[in-house]
């Protein structure tokens, strides 16, 4: 966890720094907006920054957006400066700290903004033999090639692996290959020269260099380019890069873990994947079978959801009645845990009781089973007829696409892993709807 602050924080920077190094965060500080952007450009990258709520935070984040760098931000003020704290957080600031610090306070802010997890729960058999395996690799510097389905935490091993690895003590940077569009994802990864595209007012240097002496995980690699892959593939081989717009190349050393939902040999037939590449990740394989396949995982990962979640809301930490275990463990997690994770966040919020009843447990698929168990079997399908009777593909795909996407609380790897679609086809659906 690396945190950049920005400002003496009203006279409270020793505290905060104190606070945040406590709890394992790496603390760099500047004293105005100019002087951090330019150690974020430099490479020495941030997960989050704090900075104090009176300093022109809309001026920051629009120059980190126009930028492209990604970092959450978080503003400090004193505690009866309500009007600032609004203001703030209209400007963009995802949390407003109250000064002096509390420590428990900004312990659960780095937790909340960062969703760093270092505990991989699990009971099943098939998780502790692919963990005795990550174990068995993670000292060696092999490259290591992370499948399994959206959703079923390939992230959370690639984390595991770097912290059990001997870069441990150097940075883990993730860049997410499908979020980010294509145009932007070569400047993303090697970084660029000044004035090599519009826009690029000052040197930039990308996630490899960020990486350097640590570990760099490309999440979901089989959404890139063609194109790119044949760049990514000389970097790996050769150890250096060249940023966009640069005349020489940049040596680097670093571990590559990389992710995919996809079945690469297949990708690689159909031509949409370089076949040297897949061989130069695939090291070593490690494959994550899905939620449905390792159910004795359901219930250890809901409770710790549970716990999660109650503590961060306030509310008690309640137990799964015995009608929730069994609706829990029958069900089939398409979206896998990232879908576990937000339907028990749900039935902390709107459970009541001193248990969590199944009525608190919304899964649409068994509702669907249970309804036409109900209902006449011939009066439901008029009735699905009838709805969809008159009306145009587009608009029955664009409802379907959206609907889905609220159920996922707006998580579009999940949606999209449940419609069987790829994420950048979800995502160019979403920008014609917002177009229209």
């Amino acid at each position: 966890m690396r945190l950049l602050i920005i400002g003496e924080l009203e006279g409270q920077i020793g505290a905060a720094t104190k606070i945040a190094r406590s709890r394992g965060a790496k603390v760099s500080q500047t004293l105005n907006i100019q002087t951090a952007l330019g150690l974020l450009r430099s490479g020495q990258g941030a997960d989050m920054i704090m900075i104090e709520a009176r300093a022109d935070i809309k001026k920051l984040i629009e120059m980190l957006e126009s930028e492209r760098i990604i970092v959450p931000v978080v503003a400090c003020g004193v505690q009866s400066d309500s009007a600032v704290a609004v203001a703030a957080i209209r400007a963009g600031a995802k949390e407003y700290i109250p000064l002096p610090p509390d420590e428990d306070l900004i312990a659960a802010v780095l937790e909340a903004i960062t969703e760093e997890t270092h505990a991989v729960i699990h009971a099943s058999r098939q998780m502790k033999r692919l963990l005795e395996l990550a174990d068995q690799v993670a000292g060696s510097d092999a490259n290591i090639l992370i499948t399994g389905e959206s959703g079923t935490g390939k992230e959370v091993i690639a984390q595991y692996i770097h912290r059990k690895s001997k870069r441990a003590g150097n940075n883990f940077i993730s860049v997410n290959c499908a979020a980010i569009p294509e145009a932007l994802l070569e400047s993303e990864l090697f970084g660029h020269e000044k004035g090599a595209f519009t826009g690029a007012v000052a040197r930039r240097i990308g996630k490899f260099e960020e990486a350097n002496n640590g570990s760099l995980l490309l999440d979901e690699i089989s959404e890139m380019d063609i194109r790119l892959q044949a760049k990514l593939l000389r970097a790996i081989q050769e150890h250096e890069i060249d940023r966009v717009g640069g005349t020489r190349p940049v040596k680097v050393n670093l571990r590559i873990l990389a992710t995919s939902n996809r079945d690469l040999p297949q990708e690689t037939k159909k031509g949409t994947f370089r076949e040297d590449l897949y061989f130069r990740l695939n090291v070593i394989s490690l494959h994550l079978p899905p939620l449905r396949e390792r159910k004795e995982d359901i219930i250890p990962i809901a409770e710790y959801f549970i716990e999660k979640y109650s503590k961060a809301n306030g509310v008690p930490v309640r137990k799964l009645s015995a009608g929730t275990v069994e609706k829990l463990t029958y069900y089939s997690w398409p979206g896998n845990v990232r879908e576990l994770e937000n339907i028990t966040h749900r039935a902390v919020l709107l459970g009541s009781g001193d248990e969590i009843s199944a009525d608190a447990i919304t899964l649409p698929n068994i509702q669907a089973v249970e309804r036409a168990a109900e209902e006449p079997a011939a009066e439901e399908s008029t009735l699905n007829k009838s709805e969809l009777v008159g009306r145009t593909i587009e608009s029955v795909e664009r409802e379907l696409i959206i609907d889905t996407l609220n159920y996922c609380l707006g998580n579009r790897t999940q949606a999209a892993n449940i419609l069987g679609i790829s994420i950048r086809t979800l995502r160019n659906k979403l920008k014609q709807y917002g177009s229209e």
